[in-house]
């Protein structure tokens, strides 16, 4: 499967993790998605509008029964809402033709677009920035209490890849936990502490790919716990159960 990665427009980059194409062979094929903590939009060859994937609490399974070519946006934690013009949780775990949040007109004339005539990967891109920076430029200036408190908390759980404490956090930002849940669950998508959660999950799985920790000459799987954030192997060994639907020995065979 042949899958790329652009750096967004500069306009955009404060909201947008990446641009990004795929193309998946010919023949049945299916793979694994696992939790990131992003939102994105995708557009798929075919003439169909682009669909938006929200926040995912668990892995899900992708399959295709031919060649399929996608271009999509990933957006930054907590940035996808000026764009969807929706609170977020009513997307975690689900799907969303973007017509139904865009509007039939504005969605349809994009993907025809796109896919009428043959373009290069970054062409399409290209277009899709295109749409982005109108949908940001009517979305009206960032910046209200709500937005930079997330921001913040998005930072702060980011630089320590889930370890800090959400009660903690709540303290340093001067808010109760409940506001900051509220904010999260409208403006993530995802609780804090579940976010938190995929964060120390994401640097596992990262940890595993690049280099495990070693012990006495095999894996130190408790060692790996603790570098990762997790109070004891139990919880490593949990989260990767719920977020990719296998054990972390299994994870690591199959990476």
């Amino acid at each position: 499967m042949y899958y790329r990665e652009y750096p967004p427009h500069p306009a955009l980059a404060a909201h947008v993790e990446c641009m990004w194409a795929a193309c998946a062979p010919g023949g049945a094929h299916t793979h694994r998605v696992l939790p990131d903590n992003c939102v994105d939009i995708l557009w798929q060859d075919g003439g169909r509008p682009g669909f938006a994937v929200g926040m995912m609490s668990s892995a899900i399974l992708v399959a295709s029964g031919g060649p399929l070519r996608t271009v999509a946006v990933r957006f930054k934690p907590g940035a996808a809402g000026a764009f969807l013009a929706a609170p977020l949780h009513a997307l975690t775990d689900q799907r969303a033709d973007i017509d139904q949040l865009w509007g039939r007109s504005d969605a349809y004339r994009l993907a025809d677009a796109l896919w009428t005539c043959e373009l290069s990967d970054r062409e399409r891109i290209a277009l899709i920035e295109h749409q982005l920076l109108l949908r940001l430029r009517a979305a009206g200036p960032p910046g209200d209490p709500g937005d930079r408190l997330i921001r913040r908390a998005l930072a702060a759980l980011d630089a320590s890849s889930g370890a800090l404490r959400i009660e903690d956090l709540a303290a340093q930002l001067g808010v109760s936990r409940q506001h900051m849940a509220a904010l999260f669950r409208a403006r993530v998508g995802l609780s804090p502490k579940l976010y938190a959660r995929i964060c120390r999950f994401r640097r596992a799985t990262a940890a595993l790919k690049t280099g495990p920790a070693q012990g006495s000459g095999s894996l130190n799987w408790a060692q790996l716990a603790l570098e990762c954030g997790y109070f004891d192997q139990s919880h490593l060994i949990h989260d990767f159960q719920e977020f990719a639907g296998s054990a972390p020995e299994r994870f690591l065979l199959a990476a």
